[in-house]
C-alpha cells in the first residue's frame, strides 16, 4: 500500500465584525455577523487542517463534488476508497492539475466496485473492509443507507450530502437549519435519510448545499448561461429577473465536507453550505458575462405561463426566491467560503468552458420559442 502523508497546517483564527450582504445588483440583505479570516490561504487551493488518519469510504466520488473532496482527503493523509459501479475512471486529471500531482493522487486512491442498490453486496463488502468514516455523496433514499450502517457497527461518522431543497417554501428568508421542511419535496428521500440516521443513533453530519457550481459541473447551472453568452444569444430570464438565489463553489463545499470530519461540533448537526452573498437572476447573467469576458448580456424577460415547453427545462433555477444562511457553518465550524461569485464563475469558466469543454450540447429550443413570440409582439 502506498505510504500516506500527513499534511499539517495551523488553524485559522477568526475575528468578529458586523457586516451586510448584498446581491450582485446591490440590494443589501443584512445579517448580524460574519467571520474574517486572518490566515491567508491561496484561492481554491487544496489545503486542509490535519487530523488523525482515517479509513474513509466515499459513496460515489468520480464526478464533481467527489473529485474535489477525494483530493482533499488524500492530501490530508487519509486512506480513501471510492465505491462506484466502475463506469467512469476512478482517477481523472483535473484542469490545470500538474502531472505529478495527478500521479500522486492516482497512486493512493482505492476503488470498491459495486452497485449500492445491491444491498447484500454492500453489506458483505463493507463488512469485510471496515471503514471509519463514510461520505455519502450520491445517496437519495434512506433504504440505500441502511445496509451501510448495518455493515459498519464501529462506524465513527456518517457524513451525508443532503440539499437545501428540503426546506418548505417560505416568505421569510434566508432558510436556516431549524426551518420547516417539506416532506413532499422532490428531495424528500434526503430528508428521510437524515431522519433515518438520527433514529439509528449513529454519529452523523448532514450538509445542505443550495446550487453548486464550479469546474466539472455536470448540472447545467453556470453552463446554461455560458452557452448563450458564447453563442452571442440573448439570455431568456423568467418574469422580472429580480428573483434572488444563491450559489456555492464546489471547492468551498469540499472544504466544508472535510471541516466536519472528526469535528465534535458537527456531531448530529445539519449545515447549510453555499456562497455568502445572494444574487438575482439578472445579476447572475451579468456575473457570468463578466467572468467569461463577454459584453453586457441582452436579457429577455418572459412569462413562463404563456408557453408550453413540454418536458424541456427553459431555465436552470426554480422560479422563486431561494437562498439559505451559512452563518451556522461559519460560527460553529469556522468555515468560510473562499470564492465570491464572480471569482468562482471565472474559475469555472477558465478551467472548464474556456477550454471548450461543455458537459452538454447547447439546446436553444425553448429560447427560440420565447424570442419568436417576443418578435411577433414587437412587430
Amino acid at each position: 500500500m502506498a505510504k500516506m502523508m500527513m499534511l499539517q497546517q495551523s488553524q485559522p483564527s477568526f475575528s468578529l465584525l458586523t457586516s451586510s450582504l448584498s446581491d450582485f445588483n446591490g440590494a443589501k440583505l443584512h445579517l448580524q455577523v460574519q467571520y474574517k479570516r486572518k490566515v491567508y490561504q491561496p484561492k481554491g487551493a487544496l489545503y486542509v487542517s490535519a487530523s488523525s488518519e482515517k479509513k474513509i469510504l466515499i459513496m460515489g466520488g468520480t464526478r464533481f463534488i467527489g473529485i474535489f473532496l477525494s483530493r482533499l482527503l488524500v492530501k490530508e493523509g487519509h486512506q480513501v476508497t471510492l465505491f462506484t459501479r466502475g463506469k467512469s475512471p476512478i482517477a481523472k486529471q483535473l484542469p490545470g492539475e500538474s502531472d505529478q500531482d495527478f500521479a500522486d493522487f492516482s497512486s493512493k486512491i482505492l476503488h470498491l466496485k459495486g452497485d449500492r442498490k445491491d444491498y447484500d453486496f454492500v453489506k458483505s463488502s463493507l463488512s469485510a473492509e471496515g471503514f471509519d468514516v463514510v461520505y455519502d455523496i450520491n445517496g437519495r433514499e434512506a433504504e440505500e443507507v441502511e445496509p451501510i450502517i448495518d455493515a459498519l457497527p464501529k462506524l465513527e461518522q456518517y457524513i451525508y450530502c443532503s440539499s437545501a431543497g428540503v426546506y418548505l417554501k417560505s416568505d421569510i428568508l434566508p432558510h436556516c437549519e431549524v426551518d420547516a421542511v417539506d416532506p413532499k419535496s422532490r428531495h424528500k428521500g434526503k430528508l428521510e435519510t437524515e431522519s433515518f440516521l438520527e433514529s439509528k443513533g449513529v454519529n452523523w453530519t448532514s450538509i445542505r448545499p443550495v446550487y453548486i457550481y464550479g469546474p466539472l459541473n455536470y448540472n447545467p447551472v453556470e453552463e446554461w448561461f455560458f452557452h448563450r453568452l458564447k453563442a452571442g444569444r440573448p439570455i431568456p430570464v423568467p418574469n422580472s429577473g429580480i428573483q434572488i438565489s444563491q450559489l456555492g463553489h464546489v471547492k468551498d463545499l469540499a472544504t466544508a465536507f472535510v471541516t466536519v470530519l472528526g469535528n465534535e461540533k458537527a456531531s448530529r448537526e445539519i449545515f447549510n453550505i453555499a456562497g455568502e452573498k445572494y444574487v438575482t437572476f439578472d445579476g447572475l447573467a451579468r456575473a457570468c458575462a463578466k467572468a467569461g469576458g463577454f459584453p453586457e448580456p441582452e436579457i429577455v424577460h418572459y412569462n413562463p405561463k404563456e408557453f408550453d415547453f413540454g418536458k424541456k427545462k427553459a431555465f436552470p433555477f426554480r422560479d422563486q426566491h431561494f437562498f439559505a444562511s451559512v452563518e451556522k457553518a461559519k460560527h460553529v465550524l469556522g468555515w468560510k467560503p473562499e470564492f465570491d461569485l464572480v471569482e468562482g464563475l471565472t474559475d469555472s469558466y477558465n478551467l472548464d468552458f474556456g477550454r471548450g469543454t461543455f458537459r452538454k450540447e447547447a439546446d436553444f429550443t425553448t429560447d427560440d420559442m420565447i424570442l419568436s413570440k417576443k418578435l411577433v409582439l414587437q412587430s
